[in-house]
């Protein structure tokens, strides 16, 4: 295409067709089952996070009476196809359209923004669309005046509250907002006049439901959280967390994002387009590079703060591009990257490929078993009859492997998590409900003895079974041992 507004329309197209072939390729990952089959029950919000992200799914699912990976998928591939635009827009208001389209390009390359959030039933994807819709929304009410102004500051506001509805983090970046106005000084004056704070008051009301629902329920989601990033001192932790940051993003993507963050930094408020992207990037990117240094803090975790630093890096290629074309070659060898790999993890799980190449690959250590159905889960209860029995419950011991389970089952059997972090399980099926009934405890890696061990108080006896296999394309992928728990006691 000869125009950037072309090019994006093809960028758009053909990622769109690109994601809704690799989303029905792929199962659902551990995360995305979790939201699925935990998110059956529509809440005002959830254990581990905001709800924009379990509506999405519930409601897709309702809609079209499936939960098949790609269906539930399709409106975050939907919303990401309007990320990429806003991305576009957002870039273009600040520089120019060239370098709209060039951000646009690198956002859907780097892997934690493009093809994670982009794909998968996460929060990620809202997130990422609603802050940069405050974005967009933003630019205009620093350049406004009059009732323009008030509609462009709503307009802010309301996109901060679907931020807020969608992660907790988005308070960075919104607090990114504050600092920018507080230090930039021609926008300092909005401090002093009504507009950002209406804009508060909306996104605080669009947040209320999850304050509601927290507060009903021992504020249990903002405890979670606020204690993940607790632990011992770490010294090398935040070299960690950016080497992980690097490796989501690819290396060759994360230096010239970060190369771009810092001369913009550099140059301060007296740049205001891109002191603006430096205050809303540093907050999410600082905060979790430093608490690395106390916890385990997941890498994807800074990704809105190198989200806000793309339009940076599409304006530097677009300068760039006017004295060769060696970016033009850069992103040409990252996107054939990217489709390759794609392809491969596409491939391997749909056709187990790796298993067929190494007949001795061990079961269990099937490299692409996260992103594998437990479909042949359901199949092998229903030939046993557990799915028609009475008085039965499905019990993991791990959030995690309840959503796999409860997911491969479809709703047939309730499912409820014995172990000590049940997360969502832990509010929509208590062990309490189902006193007196038999419970059928899927624990992989679990002997009998462990089980005992850990269960036999609770129930009048506990016997083994024969274990269950998962299968992928024809093998054995997972073997889960089986157990029967006798009347659970209250």
């Amino acid at each position: 295409m000869k125009t950037p507004s072309g090019g994006l329309a093809a960028l758009i197209l053909a990622t769109l067709a690109a994601r809704l072939l690799f989303a029905a390729t792929l199962g659902l990952g551990i995360d995305e089952s979790y939201v699925v089959a935990a998110g059956r029950k529509l809440k005002l919000s959830y254990f581990d996070h905001p709800p924009l992200a379990w509506w999405m799914a519930w409601g897709i699912a309702h809609l079209t009476g499936s939960e098949t990976a790609a269906v539930v998928r399709l409106p975050f591939i939907v919303l990401f196809a309007l990320t990429t635009f806003l991305m576009y827009r957002v870039t273009a208001a600040l520089f120019d359209s060239e370098a709209g389209l060039w951000a646009a390009i690198v956002l859907n390359l780097a892997p934690v923004l493009g093809i994670t959030a982009g794909t998968w039933v996460l929060p990620d994807g809202p997130l990422f669309a609603a802050l940069l819709g405050t974005l967009f929304c933003l630019i205009p009410a620093l350049r406004s005046d009059g009732r323009t102004a008030w509609r462009w500051w709503s307009a802010t506001g309301a996109c901060a509250g679907l931020a807020l509805c969608s992660k907790y983090s988005a308070v960075l970046t919104l607090a990114g907002s504050v600092w920018f106005l507080a230090t930039e000084p021609t926008s300092r004056r909005w401090l002093a006049r009504p507009h950002p704070y209406l804009a508060a008051v909306i996104a605080l009301v669009i947040f209320l439901p999850v304050l509601v629902w927290n507060a009903e329920h021992g504020w249990i989601s903002f405890l979670f959280q606020g204690g993940r990033a607790g632990g011992s001192l770490r010294p090398f932790g935040p070299m960690m967390a950016l080497a992980g940051q690097a490796a989501f993003l690819l290396p060759w993507i994360w230096a010239p994002l970060v190369w771009c963050g810092l001369v913009a930094a550099r140059r301060g408020p007296s740049d205001q387009e891109r002191w603006l992207l430096v205050c809303l990037a540093a907050p999410p990117i600082a905060v979790f590079t430093v608490a690395a240094l106390w916890g385990n803090t997941l890498f994807h975790w800074a990704a809105p703060g190198y989200l806000m630093l793309v339009p940076l890096l599409g304006e530097a290629i677009a300068r760039r591009r006017q004295t060769g074309r060696l970016p033009q070659i850069w992103l040409g060898a990252t996107a054939m990257l990217v489709i390759v790999s794609m392809g491969l993890v596409a491939s391997e799980v749909r056709f187990n490929w790796l298993t067929a190449l190494n007949k001795v690959l061990p079961i269990q250590k099937d490299p692409s078993l996260d992103v594998v159905d437990w479909t042949s889960l359901r199949t092998e209860f229903a030939r046993r009859g557990f799915l028609d029995r009475q008085g039965l419950v499905v019990a993991a011991l791990k959030w995690h492997e309840a959503g796999k389970i409860d997911y491969a089952l479809g709703g047939r059997l309730p499912v409820i998590c014995l172990g000590p972090d049940p997360r969502q399980y832990g509010l929509v099926a208590s062990p309490e409900e189902y006193a007196g009934d038999d419970v059928l405890i899927v624990a992989p890696r679990r002997t009998l003895a462990q089980i005992e061990g850990e269960f036999s108080a609770r129930f009048d006896a506990i016997e083994s079974i024969a274990p269950a296999t998962v299968m992928h394309a024809g093998y054995p992928a997972l073997e889960l041992p089986l157990f029967i728990g006798h009347r659970l006691h209250q």
